[in-house]
């Protein structure tokens, strides 16, 4: 397992203990499917995919995916005892609706404000913003999960957006492989780092201010 792999695992392991027991919970399409890979045994939680079911359950055993089940990105899954399946009226309904209690989407960037950028690089094709600009509106909380810097180390965690936004002012709770980063009025608040990290490093891989205050916890 190469080590981008291990960061995309620490991210989702890391998700994957934020949410409340009962929770219904989106997860975007990429990094954010491998969360429920990873749910705490003692928590039963509800996964929506907005392509027209809830009671996603883990990634299939190799040889055993049926093609007729698939998450929002097209990629095999299981349905757990339960799940039902719905048209996309119905899905969008529960989005829109506020049925949500939590939606985990990937990001190119965020910000300080709880800004977040995640489907368009200027002068690229792109296939659009999909469900992501009702699910953040929807959601009662938004949790980006992304690698903390991009391929050539420029921080994705910035004063400000630089790219096309999704929404405005949405984001709640930004994870990455250094650190766990809360949205808040006064800033973005350092709450929690990776075991193997510093505070100073991940101020030095991060574009935007960092609040540090109190003791810091450490997560695998």
């Amino acid at each position: 397992m190469d080590d981008k792999e291990l960061k995309r695992i620490r991210i989702a392991k890391r998700v994957a203990k934020e949410f409340i027991d009962g929770s219904v919970v989106n997860l975007g399409i990429g990094l954010p499917t491998l969360v429920a890979n990873y749910i705490p045994e003692d928590r039963s939680i509800l996964f929506h995919s907005e392509n027209g079911f809830i009671g996603l359950g883990p990634e299939p055993e190799k040889g055993k995916e049926d093609p007729n089940i698939v998450n929002a990105g097209g990629k095999p899954v299981t349905i757990v005892k339960g799940g039902c399946f719905f048209d996309s009226a119905m899905s969008f309904a529960i989005i829109r609706g506020g049925h949500l209690d939590y939606t985990v989407l990937g990001a190119l960037e965020v910000d300080e404000q709880g800004n977040l950028a995640n489907y368009m690089i200027p002068g690229k094709m792109v296939p659009g913003m999909g469900g992501a600009m009702d699910l953040v509106a929807g959601a009662k909380t938004v949790i980006i999960a992304m690698e903390h810097t991009n391929k050539n180390g420029s921080p994705k965690i910035l004063e400000r957006c630089k790219l096309p936004l999704t929404a405005k002012e949405e984001v709640d709770i930004i994870i990455t492989e250094l650190a766990f980063i809360r949205v808040t009025k006064k800033g973005l608040v350092l709450e929690e780092i990776a075991d193997d990290t510093t505070v100073d490093e991940v101020v030095k891989n991060t574009g935007a201010r960092l609040i540090i205050e109190g003791n810091i916890r450490k997560f695998l």
